[in-house]
């Protein structure tokens, strides 16, 4: 096709080309750039190996992946030689196409400051296929926390890599089923909370609450930031002892600092999913949180 790009390797092209849609073949073969938040693999958190759409070269690892918040899949780095960069057509962006056939990817940012790694691949989900990690399942743990309104503890545990999901709920109160009203009105003793599904074996329970100590103010009582109320406490639900103690040495590290930490250590209790519209709630906003924000403390 004369609309190909001269770098793109036909041979290994064969006949995917025709098997591709309009507007696969238009970001792929022609450098379109498909619109934002509109691609399937943009908030995709499961664990799994991202491949060329053209070639199936495996080109990123879930473990890799972050959220840019910038409307397209966004990739801190590449598995090792898939995927090649050349200047853009416009001279000032740098392309990444893949290296295996040279079909268009996107384009890659660096010093943006997102991950320590300072780099941003920005990909077109319609470049990319995706091989679901298998037999992973049995493997993921369960950690709960409150830090004050679920939806920032929610936005901030989900940029961590190991972290599959995380689902805003309520814990610690006194009767079944309770709704986000019966909640607010401060009678049943639940705890705006969340349920993070993580990877062990990528991301620690004790790197999980560090991050948890950073990501809110443990030091606030009966309160976080503007959100007043018994529901906006700091607390953690332990599932065993081990994660217990290693809280226990988390805020005695912290109390060493100089930080009266107000955090309360609970055992784990019913985990009560929060209505829908409560779930990735400033994703689908696109907004950012409030009365979260993050400070090193360790």
């Amino acid at each position: 096709m004369a609309t190909l790009q001269a770098d793109m390797d036909m041979e290994k092209w064969g006949n995917r080309l025709g098997e591709l849609t309009p507007q696969e073949r238009s970001i792929v073969a022609q450098k379109a750039t498909e619109a934002p938040f509109s691609g399937i693999y943009t908030t995709n958190k499961e664990s799994g190996i991202y491949r060329c759409k053209v070639c199936n070269t495996p080109l990123f690892k879930s473990d890799d992946k972050f959220d840019s918040n910038c409307g397209w899949p966004s990739f801190d780095d590449a598995i090792s030689g898939a995927v090649k960069e050349q200047t853009d057509e416009d001279g000032r962006r740098t392309e990444i196409l893949c290296a295996n056939c040279g079909a268009h990817l996107g384009h890659v940012f660096m010093g943006e400051g997102f991950t320590q790694k300072n780099t941003r691949h920005c990909v077109n989900s319609l470049s990319l296929t995706f091989e679901k990690k298998q037999g992973g399942a049995e493997n993921l743990k369960e950690a709960y926390f409150a830090g004050g309104c679920f939806w920032g503890v929610e936005y901030y545990l989900e940029k961590l890599k190991g972290v599959q999901s995380v689902v805003s709920g309520y814990m610690g109160g006194v009767i079944k089923n309770p709704t986000y009203q019966e909640v607010c009105e401060g009678n049943t003793g639940h705890i705006e909370s969340v349920k993070v599904i993580y990877d062990p074996s990528l991301v620690s329970y004790e790197d999980l609450a560090k991050y948890f100590f950073e990501i809110h103010d443990p030091t606030q009582v009966g309160r976080q930031g503007p959100d007043v109320g018994t529901q906006y406490i700091s607390a953690v639900f332990a599932n065993d002892e081990k994660e217990r103690a290693i809280i226990e040495r988390l805020i005695g590290f912290l109390e060493k600092k100089g930080y009266k930490v107000a955090t309360k250590i609970y055992d784990k209790s019913k985990f009560y999913e929060a209505e829908e519209y409560h779930q990735d709630y400033y994703e689908r906003h696109k907004k950012e949180p409030y009365c979260h924000g993050y400070i090193k403390r360790f």
